[in-house]
């Protein structure tokens, strides 16, 4: 199978219908909102009236997008590389009563630089491993207002004796995988103040993203049965579905929320 067919089979199975892209819920959303809101300000408020600008960055299909518009104020930008994730996002953002805060843009996330104007707060679930975690840190703070805000989920080691197959199959799929403390020095080394972290549970992995990306790809094995490179790549999925059933103590997602200084 060419690179364009492995693409487009992607895009089959992790298509726009599902509830999430990743591992993530609405609670942890507004957890990580309620934690910027609480941190105690540290910039000057500009004089007069100003409109709140919001990054989505690596949108998705918009379930953290419409969750961000129902509660805050100010416009949303949200960014996505694949266009039927943002009809998604547009139809849900319409059903919620949102669509008028949300502006949606097909680009790479990497293309986003100084020509657009800078944003007070930039989230990102699950998609700042696109660039590199570093990397894209060093991204969001220029892309920032002096003072915004970053709030970030990322995949981390939880423990540090995971079992080595477990450590094998990362080095392969995420090899700068890191934990969470090498996590927090990256950031308080690309000039942000931490203002706190969770660990997502496990439920927020479930019960929105793999339970019904199982059911998915149960689907597309009847669907493509005699196509044995299409049924590999259902088959890795599977294997990252079963890796996290066994190993869910040792690695998870991390919501990080930090300031620029």
């Amino acid at each position: 199978m060419d690179t364009g067919k492995q693409t487009q089979f992607f895009y089959e199975m992790f298509d726009a219908s599902l509830p999430r892209l990743g591992a993530g819920n609405e609670a942890a959303t507004i957890k990580a909102l309620h934690m910027l809101r609480s941190a105690k300000p540290r910039r000057e408020e500009r004089a007069g009236p100003r409109t709140t600008r919001i990054l989505d960055l690596g949108c998705g299909n918009g379930g953290p997008t419409v969750t961000l518009a129902r509660h805050t104020e100010g416009s949303i930008l949200a960014v996505d590389n694949h266009q039927p994730y943002l009809d998604e996002l547009q139809r849900r953002a319409e059903a919620a009563g949102v669509s008028g805060r949300i502006q949606v843009s097909l680009r790479d996330m990497r293309s986003l630089g100084k020509s657009d104007d800078p944003f007070d707060l930039i989230w990102s679930e699950g998609s700042l491993f696109v660039m590199g975690f570093r990397e894209g840190l060093a991204t969001c703070h220029s892309l920032l207002a002096p003072g915004g805000e970053l709030a970030v989920s990322e995949l981390c080691w939880l423990r540090s004796d995971p079992p080595a197959d477990c450590r094998r199959y990362f080095a392969t799929v995420y090899p700068s995988l890191a934990d969470i403390e090498a996590n927090l020095a990256a950031m308080r080394a690309c000039d942000y103040e931490v203002i706190g972290h969770f660990t997502l549970p496990e439920s927020a992995w479930w019960e929105h993203y793999y339970h019904p990306l199982e059911e998915r790809l149960r689907s597309l094995r009847k669907r493509h049965a005699a196509e044995a490179e299409r049924l590999s790549m259902v088959e890795s999925i599977q294997m990252e579905i079963d890796l996290y059933r066994q190993y869910s103590a040792f690695y998870g997602y991390v919501f990080y929320v930090m300031r620029r200084r």
